[in-house]
């Protein structure tokens, strides 16, 4: 199994406005901590994270999460 590009052994906060995300898996991404395709031939895709309203979020940027959504966790913590 491949592991993740680590970006960051931190998170990222943003503020998003309601709407469908893709949190980008492979760490591969110009548009961190979003998906832009780069994961396009490996076994990574994106995760989908749903905000119901305008909310500031924690994504994780060590791509370790467990997290279904690609929330921080604080996996970083252990790297």
């Amino acid at each position: 199994m491949a592991k993740p590009k680590i970006v960051d052994t931190n998170f990222e906060a943003v503020d998003l406005k309601a709407g469908t995300y893709l949190w980008c898996a492979c760490g591969e991404s110009k548009k961190q901590p979003f998906c832009d395709g780069s994961h396009k031939g490996s076994e990574f895709q994106p995760r989908k994270l749903e905000i119901k309203s305008d909310t500031r979020v924690k994504l994780c940027l060590c791509k370790h999460t467990k997290s279904a959504s690609g929330l921080c966790d604080g996996s970083h913590n252990s790297l």
